[in-house]
């Protein structure tokens, strides 16, 4: 009698995945826990293992095709299905840690608010303790588990990498935090995790110094608006005001308020930051409130910060948050399809990993941006010889003296010139945020779609090693190794696509920048010169802008010294 295999569990909220590669055919023997399959999720590519033994005897599917849990993937012949692993004693006999108890939504006072939000307490030092996903980079909160580096009956020591993780757009090592032998491992890999979920747990281990136990933790259990709720209702009472005297006068009180993206005050504990000039009841007070006192301005002598600094801090961030709930929000409802199949035959693939995540950003970027693009043409004739002559001197250092490394060096030197260039705007606050520091992103194709490595502090560094960490942090991203703090913090973006060909074209901003600069395909063009005809090397320029900010002769002056800067590198010595 034939045995089936079916697509198992893949992890939490995943239900389906690409079919890669198939590791079997018929008549093959195979046996329980050998790799059969190689699956696409989300984000990460994994082995998917067979569960029976025996002879393979019918595939009935095909790499490319997209599978569900549950589904059947090829039978067996002469086989057998593997037992199902036992749930661990421990985990069958761990007790269910009672719930806190509900906030009453009176004003509360600083104990009410502790009882309602307090914690089970943590194993004392040498018990079982527990290793969570601390946080990756901003905005991120979730990854995809690739590889598992540690197994049950390990010891493991603060700093160890235990897991390899694949977030939207890189793959980084993530460290331990605790020491002592894993117990039990509470994740699969190819699962989603997220920060804060716990990967392991220890026996006799203990969280590393930076993250150990306090008498008064952090709360995590409670949404961030549900936090500033009761921080507004404390900082209210303590000032003798009622919640309508502190709202803007064209927000509604209707009991509480209603907000369209939660308010978050505080993040969990996870990381070591410095410590701040604080009073142990000021830091116990917005622990209490879910405040993180690292983002608290301090008016006290050296930055000290006081009870009522914390009050008003989070008295400021529920008010902003009320202030960004009344503005209209654009709402974009994909059209519906067609079928295209009444026309000819058709095919669905999947959109994956970074190519949607590169859709996300993009259609966010075009839909809050007003883009504006603006053209312009550069003589790189003189500049042409330089690079050529300076090329050795590069590769002497490791990379390549190409276009796109002196445009850096140039558009650093512009945007010193142009500071509106190299700013972002805060709409909810109605304020220009200018950067004092220039980190230019460069846009690299890969065979997972478009990755923007940022190289930092450009207008400090010369050209030759700018080319050299630019040749590195390209062949990084093709070779998928970025990291995600180097996809951070860019103030400005160039995109070029010479290597390709084409005259022109109109790039989208990288939101939340206002800028990006687009380089063609350079190409010999008889120019007037000296009042006659000359070949010329002239590299086509596209600016793309946000018009909220920059207006058009702005942008065209900014371009137009971009061009010059290319026409005469000496300007970039006088100017720059």
């Amino acid at each position: 009698m034939a045995t089936e295999f079916k697509l198992p569990e893949l992890g939490e909220n995943i239900e389906s995945g690409d079919l890669v590669r198939l590791l079997i055919k018929p008549g093959a023997n195979i046996a329980e826990g050998e790799p059969v399959m190689e699956l696409e999720t989300d984000k990460a590519v994994v082995e998917v293992p067979s569960s029976v033994s025996g002879t393979v005897g019918e595939i009935r599917v095909k790499e490319g095709d997209k599978l569900r849990v549950g589904q059947v993937i090829f039978t067996v012949e002469n086989g057998a299905s593997a037992p199902k692993a036992e749930r661990p004693v421990a985990e069958a006999s761990a007790p269910v840690a009672p719930k806190a108890a509900p906030a009453k939504p009176a004003v509360p006072d600083v104990a009410g608010v502790t009882g309602a939000l307090a914690r089970p307490p943590l194993a004392p030092t040498g018990g079982p303790s527990e290793f969570t996903l601390p946080e990756l980079g901003e905005n991120i909160d979730s990854g995809h588990l690739v590889r598992l580096m540690i197994a049950a009956g390990e010891r493991v020591s603060e700093g160890q990498p235990v897991m390899e993780l694949e977030t939207d757009k890189a793959v980084v090592e993530v460290p331990s935090t605790v020491n002592g032998v894993v117990r039990e491992i509470k994740v699969k890999e190819g699962s989603r995790v997220k920060v804060g979920q716990v990967i392991f747990a220890l026996e006799g281990g203990a969280p590393a110094q930076a993250s150990a136990p306090r008498k008064h933790e952090p709360v995590e259990h409670i949404s961030g608006q549900q936090a500033a709720r009761l921080a507004f209702q404390l900082a209210m009472k303590a000032e003798g005001k009622t919640e309508e005297q502190a709202l803007p006068p064209d927000q509604p009180h209707t009991g509480l308020p209603s907000f369209s993206m939660p308010v978050q005050l505080g993040k969990v504990a996870g990381t070591h930051r410095d410590p701040v000039p604080a009073a142990p009841h000021v830091r116990r007070l917005a622990r209490e409130i879910g405040v993180d006192i690292h983002g608290v301005k301090g008016s006290g002598p050296g930055g000290r910060i006081s009870e009522d600094d914390v009050k008003v801090h989070a008295k400021n961030t529920l008010l902003a948050a009320a202030a960004a709930a009344q503005l209209p929000r654009a709402s974009f409802v994909e059209p519906e399809l067609p079928d295209f199949s009444k026309w000819g035959k058709t095919e669905r693939v999947s959109m994956r990993g970074v190519r949607r995540k590169t859709a996300e950003h993009l259609r966010q970027a075009w839909n809050t941006i007003p883009h504006v693009t603006q053209q312009d043409r550069a003589d790189i004739t003189e500049l042409e010889q330089l690079r050529a002559r300076f090329a050795p001197r590069a590769q002497e250092a490791g990379g390549k003296m190409t276009v796109t490394a002196i445009a850096l060096k140039v558009c650093a030197s512009a945007l010193k010139v142009f500071p509106q260039f190299n700013a972002s705007i805060d709409m909810g606050k109605e304020e220009i945020i200018y950067k004092q520091y220039i980190n230019i992103g460069v846009a690299v194709d890969t065979d997972r779609g478009l990755l923007v490595p940022v190289i930092r502090d450009v207008d400090k560094k010369n050209i030759v090693k700018l080319a050299a960490e630019l040749t590195q942090l390209s062949k990084q991203a093709k070779d998928r190794k970025l990291t995600p703090e180097e996809m951070e913090g860019g103030t400005f973006t160039i995109t070029n696509l010479g290597g390709i060909g084409g005259t022109g074209f109109s790039p989208i901003v990288n939101h939340p920048e206002v800028a990006i600069l687009g380089l063609s395909r350079s190409r010999m063009e008889p120019e007037w010169v000296n009042n006659k005809f000359e070949p010329r090397l002239i590299l086509p320029l596209s600016l793309s802008y946000d018009h909220r900010l920059i207006d058009g002769a702005d942008a065209a002056r900014f371009l137009r010294w971009i061009a010059e800067a290319f026409e005469q590198p000496f300007l970039l010595s006088v100017q720059g």
